[in-house]
């Protein structure tokens, strides 16, 4: 591009830090504009999710790794468990734990601050600048244009304003975006939207983990189900639990220590109650509540304005319980940098195109999975009711069959096409392995490993 470009991006999310990162590739200067003070380490203000559970797909930490070389290794330096998927982890699908078995996916088991403050760390080396305590306030404009962005700074009583001049700004502000009101006051067309509500409610503790806690295992997560209680338990840095107990449709968890522990035993499988029973709780519980996956169709605005782009969850936010954000974020950020080596000006429509393609992948996993739930509100197409049913079939298929249980979670990690569990082979391995378990549905097996 031309000397002086720069694009500025609003947030240090870490959707925001990887755009930055690949912006770097191809602008002279890149500013990333956040509203919170950026800690040197811990917890920042505006992630409240931050201290709950995160999940980090396989496709989101190959992507991170690709970007950041040396990164997996730095953050386990730094004291993150890694582990590989049903290997030393349990995952209970249904009810039932997925079968055992070698997937050669990557678990890296670090806590939201950990990974992005890091990420940050790595973002900022490469001289992208960080101005934090900004906020966005609007956008500047030309003749249908963005040409750079209206900020203030968060410290100043007065309410004084400063215009950022930027060929390109990228919203990573989250599912707040107050894009869609910025676009409406310059004139531009707004996009529509589609929600599902779940009214999720999740409460997150640690506690000090012990070597024979879970066998030794690094980690259960118990899915929710339809009518029944969900949680993680996931070992961290610093050698601790970080156990998450969630809830759809208003059955939300309590936070005092024996409400959390009662919830706990009433999922249904006893292994994080196990862990809540006799571990040390080294802080009190924390509760979250998430009303409901929020999705923008930017892709099908006929002319989005030239010099302005959305990602990550002010694209589409999904619900937290499939843990796709960060990894549909990653992915995303190498749609934006496959679209900015073309420097025509339908950079927009372009990028969004690449995006969507990507985010209906995630958004019908997991709506449809939501949409399983009777109470959630949405049209239940003949094809929906008919994933639901064979996912169903799956997850009693992967109790017992290998191949079945490996397929099933490299789908989930982003790594396959959902066509691999439509395969041929693959569906006659889940219609029969599923007829035969059918009377097995939500009885554990023992915790084992590979080989024993």
């Amino acid at each position: 591009m031309a000397s002086g470009t720069h694009a500025v991006v609003l947030g240090a999310s870490i959707a925001g830090l990887l755009a930055a990162r690949v912006l770097h590739e191809h602008y002279d200067r890149v500013t990333v504009v956040e509203r919170d003070r950026l800690p040197e380490a811990g917890q920042r203000r505006g992630v409240p999710q931050g201290r709950h559970l995160h999940g980090l797909m396989e496709r989101g930490r190959s992507i991170m790794e690709s970007l950041y070389p040396g990164l997996t290794d730095e953050v386990s330096r730094l004291g993150a468990p890694t582990t590989e998927v049903l290997v030393r982890s349990r995952w209970y699908l249904s009810g039932l734990r997925a079968h055992p078995t070698p997937t050669g996916l990557t678990t890296l088991l670090a806590s939201r601050p950990l990974l992005e403050t890091e990420i940050r760390r790595r973002t900022s080396a490469l001289g992208v600048r960080l101005r934090e305590r900004t906020a966005a306030v609007g956008l500047l404009t030309s003749a249908g244009k963005v040409t750079g962005v209206e900020v203030t700074d968060n410290e100043m009583a007065d309410g004084r304003t400063e215009a950022i001049a930027a060929d390109l700004v990228v919203d990573a502000t989250g599912r707040a975006s107050r894009a869609p009101d910025w676009l409406a006051a310059m004139g531009a067309a707004v996009p529509g939207e589609d929600r599902v509500d779940v009214d999720l409610g999740y409460a997150s503790r640690t506690y000090r983990r012990r070597p024979e806690h879970l066998d030794g295992d690094y980690g259960v997560v118990i899915s929710t189900m339809p009518g029944r209680r969900g949680g993680g338990a996931i070992r961290l840095e610093g050698d601790r639990w970080h156990v998450t107990l969630g809830g759809m449709l208003g059955d939300h968890p309590p936070t005092d220590h024996d409400g959390f522990t009662a919830f706990a035993a009433t999922l249904p499988v006893p292994d994080i109650h196990r862990i809540v029973s006799v571990a040390e709780p080294l802080d009190d519980a924390v509760p979250h509540r998430f009303r409901g996956s929020l999705r923008r169709y930017y892709e099908r605005l006929a002319s989005p304005p030239a010099g302005f782009l959305v990602v990550g969850d002010a694209l589409c936010s999904f619900n937290p319980l499939y843990a796709q954000g960060m990894t549909v974020a990653a992915q995303q950020a190498l749609a934006l940098r496959e679209c900015l080596p073309d420097t025509g000006g339908d950079l927009p429509a372009r990028f969004y195109a690449k995006a969507a393609r990507l985010v209906d992948i995630a958004w019908q996993m997991s709506t449809n999975s939501d949409l399983n739930h009777p109470g959630v509100v949405g049209d239940r197409t003949l094809r929906t009711r008919l994933v639901n049913s064979y996912v169903t079939r799956a997850h009693r298929a992967a109790h017992i069959d290998p191949a079945v249980s490996r397929t099933f979670m490299r789908l989930a990690n982003l790594v396959e096409s959902p066509t691999a569990l439509m395969r041929p082979a693959m569906i006659a391995r889940v219609l029969w392995q599923s007829t035969r378990n059918v009377h097995h549905e939500l009885v554990p097996v023992p915790a084992r490993r590979p080989g024993e």
